[in-house]
């Protein structure tokens, strides 16, 4: 097996469903690896540990229930940036006023991302409402820089491994990628 970092999406989805690989093991591995790097690094302004454990118990549960449909991203755990509304969690935009606004919803596709399985690992940096520049992060290739760009954090998750979905950014538009992650 590759090093559970390496995985991607689809590949952790497939190991989960066939009972090679628990969510609570997959969660556990990436939130060490935050933890690891994430100081140098600051791709994530808010880190669930306590949520992303019960949501993959919860996962690892309904996976051995016999006659569960499980979604497409069943046990999957992902990070969002930080200009979704996750209900229970903060979201900042990068926007100080913002610092401790918790939302009581999810945003839509936030929503569709549960329904579809997804675990949400916590949210990554973003420069103020995803628009201008530089971000907090630093560059994971050269880490005197910024990455830049509105997808800031993408690559030092991806390079780091954070999250099987840090090979692709959720962020508008989301609608398509999502529809097609629920078709199922």
């Amino acid at each position: 097996m590759s090093e559970l970092h390496e995985l991607t999406a689809t590949a952790a989805a497939d190991q989960i469903r066939n009972k090679k690989l628990s969510p609570v093991e997959l969660v556990r591995a990436l939130l060490g690896r935050i933890e690891r790097l994430d100081p140098e690094l600051r791709a994530w302004v808010t880190v669930d540990a306590q949520g992303a454990l019960a949501a993959a118990a919860a996962a690892e549960q309904a996976a051995a229930a016999r006659g569960a449909r499980l979604g497409p991203l069943h046990g999957v755990p992902i990070g969002v940036k930080d200009i979704y509304y996750t209900a229970g969690l903060k979201t900042t935009a990068g926007f100080r006023p913002m610092a401790e606004f918790v939302p009581d919803r999810d945003a839509e596709s936030i929503r569709r991302l549960r329904g579809a399985g997804a675990i949400i690992l916590g949210k990554t940096v973003t420069t103020q409402f995803a628009y201008g520049d530089p971000p907090p992060t630093r560059n994971p290739w050269r880490s005197d820089r910024t990455p830049g760009g509105r997808a800031a954090a993408r690559p030092r998750r991806s390079r780091r491994g954070w999250s099987p979905s840090s090979r692709s950014a959720v962020r508008p538009p989301v609608r398509s990628s999502v529809q097609l992650a629920t078709a199922a």
